[in-house]
């Protein structure tokens, strides 16, 4: 269950069809791919404010927004962009502003789950879950979640006002969540959703060398693809290859498939601009692997095992996350 609605555990991150993983696909070929999510079985689309500058939700908008009914829709706010400059603004007029620009970009009257997209230490917790209250009252959003959240203000949010979901990266190279905020969405009845849970990536099978990344791609201000760590992260993924090859999957499926595994509480929504590995990606949900296969897959990716961090220091500053020393 996600926002009180049945879905799949396997939904569609949006973000790499407008910004972030170097160039987007042409507009055309987003559309054509958000229409085959749909077709497939696809019941969770997520979105945001800042992906591509509000043009990602534009896209939905033009793409499977007269399919409105057949998935779940989600989007964030809280991230500010403005050029080069990055802050957080959690206020109360800050979020009831955004929601109405998502709004209009998605050509919509109500998003199913909205997300606080960041922790903001300025603004106090009952002032920011209160306006989204206030906006579940209003009937614009159905329930709200956070994204990279501690635990203790996942549970002083979830006083406040019921929590639907908490988005943060989890994969088998990025463990944080093990830190507490598996347990704690588990205990508390919350749903956990997984964005990256494919390593950024690295553990889709395809890519060999971070150097063929374009200067615009995201991932190239990320310690874990650097000239420095690479090479050690990549003897980890041919390793890992290996055993979803011999497991008869593809690398994606023994991913996802570990991550689900995590709990029954647990969603992934990994992204991507190739059919082939939307069709990929969706069957990992109804596979049976064997377990001494799942475990050997986190023994040889795992938070002691990877080089690197996930993000650089200008970056880690922002997430609220319970984070590894």
């Amino acid at each position: 269950m996600l926002a009180g609605r049945k879905v799949d555990s396997i939904g569609l991150g949006c973000m790499n069809l407008s910004w972030a993983y170097g160039e987007p696909p042409a507009r055309e070929d987003g559309i054509r791919l958000l229409n085959e999510a749909l077709d497939l079985g696809y019941d969770h689309l997520d979105t945001a404010n800042i992906y591509g500058f509000g043009s990602n939700e534009e896209l939905l908008r033009e793409a499977v927004m007269r399919r409105r009914s057949e998935f779940l829709l989600a989007s964030k706010t809280g991230i500010i962009v403005d050029g080069p400059r990055r802050g957080i603004d959690c206020s109360p007029a800050a979020i009831a502003r955004s929601l109405e620009e998502s709004l209009a970009r998605l050509g919509a009257d109500h998003i199913d789950l909205f997300y606080l997209h960041r922790f903001d230490p300025n603004v106090p917790i009952a002032d920011s879950v209160g306006a989204m209250a206030r906006s579940i009252e209003a009937g614009k959003i159905g329930a709200y979640g956070v994204s990279e959240w501690s635990s203790a203000h996942i549970r002083e949010a979830h006083a406040v006002h019921p929590m639907a979901a908490v988005q943060t990266e989890f994969s088998l190279w990025t463990r944080n969540v093990e830190l507490g905020v598996l347990d704690t969405t588990r205990e508390l009845g919350i749903a956990l959703v997984a964005f990256s849970p494919l390593a950024r990536g690295a553990l889709g099978g395809e890519l060999k060398d971070p150097k063929a990344l374009g200067e615009k791609d995201l991932r190239c201000s990320m310690p874990r693809f650097s000239p420095e760590h690479w090479p050690r992260n990549r003897a980890l993924i041919d390793r890992f290859d290996a055993l979803a090859a011999g497991a008869g999957l593809a690398p994606a499926q023994l991913a996802l498939a570990w991550l689900l595994a995590r709990g029954e509480h647990v969603h992934a929504i990994p992204g991507t601009t190739k059919r082939s590995h939307l069709s990929e990606n969706f069957a990992a949900r109804a596979l049976t692997v064997a377990p001494a296969v799942l475990a050997e897959a986190g023994t040889i990716l795992s938070q002691d095992t990877v080089s690197g961090h996930r993000y650089a220091e200008a970056m880690r500053a922002t997430i609220d996350t319970e984070d590894y020393s």
